[in-house]
């Protein structure tokens, strides 16, 4: 008899700069009933290695919103800033292996290398200095431009995007997102990443550095933006407004409607608990729209 498979773990990471909006909730909704609708587990993270842009307080106003709507997660929050030490320890490995290199190339250089940097530091052997920091950059020498999205099908991503060796550690000495986040998923044990697909064409790096740390990666779902314009996302820097936990239920069903899930009409009227039981047992990852942007 083969093998049963695994329950899958998801996982929501918000980054605590701001309070949660709506389109937070649907990134919420849509990892959270992936994940449980399959009797998995669903992990919460606190995405706060950009510490100048952590807004004090909002890590647990963003738990407090979660309970709120319903979305109760599975073992302890973790927070990026507390696993410093590990990042540096994935660092290190990766520069003793020969695959990092410094770069002292200024954001206006990379710019006018059309916005895709150029390797012009790859063979420069910079060393940092005290009045001139570097950053670090992962060597890419080969290109996986292909996966198959969850929701959106075979995916063939600009290779340009794909090839670049990007930062993993900044100047200022914090590590880049496109290192935690592959790492935290590795360590978390992370199955299936459901997100936003704005975050579409960092898979491809994301799915490289797993391979490059010997792990295998999750399997990726990109669900549509919810923006008010053409390329306008609703995010804090865009100053979407704050969830408001009065609306739990409104907000809820709105964010099943916006991801093409039906729901009677009786289920306005029901407790928050009742509704995410209803999208439970009734999620339908098919309906979700094929596309990566929904004006509201």
């Amino acid at each position: 008899m083969p093998a049963l498979a695994s329950p899958p773990i998801g996982r929501f990471a918000p980054s605590p700069s701001g309070p949660l909006h709506f389109g937070s909730l649907v990134a919420a909704v849509a990892s959270y009933l992936q994940a449980k609708s399959q009797a998995g587990s669903w992990l919460v993270r606190m995405e706060d290695i950009d510490e100048p842009r952590t807004q004090a307080g909002a890590a647990d106003a963003i738990l407090s919103t979660l309970e709120q709507f319903g979305l109760e997660w599975d073992g302890p929050v973790w927070y990026q800033s507390q696993r410093k030490e590990r990042y540096q320890y994935i660092f290190d490995q990766l520069q003793q292996q020969g695959l990092l290199y410094g770069c002292d190339c200024p954001r206006k250089a990379v710019a006018a290398m059309g916005g895709i940097y150029n390797g012009h530091c790859r063979q420069r052997k910079l060393s940092p200095k005290p009045s001139k920091p570097l950053a670090w950059r992962l060597r890419v020498d080969t290109i996986h431009n292909q996966f198959d999205d969850r929701y959106l099908g075979r995916q063939s991503l600009d290779a340009s995007l794909c090839q670049e060796d990007y930062v993993i550690k900044r100047r200022d000495g914090l590590f880049a997102y496109q290192l935690v986040v592959v790492v935290d998923d590795w360590d978390q044990g992370i199955t299936e990443v459901i997100r936003g697909a704005d975050l579409l064409t960092m898979t491809c790096r994301q799915q490289q550095l797993f391979q490059r740390l010997g792990a295998t990666p999750p399997q990726y779902g990109h669900i549509p933006l919810a923006s008010t314009a053409p390329g306008l996302k609703l995010s804090k820097q865009n100053h979407a407004p704050a969830l408001d936990p009065a609306r739990a239920v409104p907000l809820l069903l709105q964010a099943l409607s916006y991801l093409g899930q039906e729901t009677p009409a009786e289920l306005a009227d029901a407790q928050v608990d009742e509704l995410i039981a209803y999208a439970t047992r009734h999620w339908q990852p098919a309906r979700i729209p094929r596309q990566t942007e929904i004006l509201l």
